[in-house]
């Protein structure tokens, strides 16, 4: 069970979170079968390119990203950002495994209207075999400089 050490780091120094062991799972629909989570209390990050540079779309495992919706929003043109492009920005992740928490990577992010911060949140850890458990208002922290938007369709 290993955290990546960039998002550790930062969680350390600003929430209280509980790491959850799991058989390793290859996305993050069965990472949540696996943990008996609901889906939409699992956040998963999407990473995109977007003016020369990257940024990341956070929004429930239960639900798909509108690209076009995005970009509406966002005002200018975002695309999926290829594996090779992810693996250089998350040297300590593994691909599939991001953490929906793009700040402490230095990247802009966007958090869809759909996670309710109400609840418990639920994240990957930047490894297929760690699940990290949050309160709500504790991730609703770590996002508090991210944009807010509808960009996502229910399953």
């Amino acid at each position: 069970m290993t955290v990546a050490p960039t998002l550790q780091k930062y969680l350390d120094q600003s929430v209280t979170y509980e790491l959850i062991p799991h058989a390793p799972t290859a996305s993050s629909t069965r990472t949540a079968e696996a943990c008996h989570v609901p889906g939409d209390a699992l956040a998963k990050a999407v990473v995109l390119r977007r003016d020369g540079g990257y940024m990341m779309a956070v929004l429930p495992a239960s639900r798909h990203l509108h690209l076009s919706a995005l970009r509406s929003q966002l005002g200018h043109k975002v695309d999926l950002a290829s594996e090779k492009e992810i693996a250089e920005l998350f040297v300590d992740c593994d691909i599939g495994a991001i953490p929906p928490v793009g700040e402490c990577y230095g990247l802009d992010v966007i958090v869809d209207d759909s996670i309710d911060p109400r609840r418990e949140i639920y994240m990957e850890g930047g490894d297929h075999a760690t699940l990290i458990r949050m309160d709500g208002e504790e991730f609703a922290r770590l996002t508090a400089k991210a944009w807010r938007g509808h960009f996502s369709t229910h399953d």
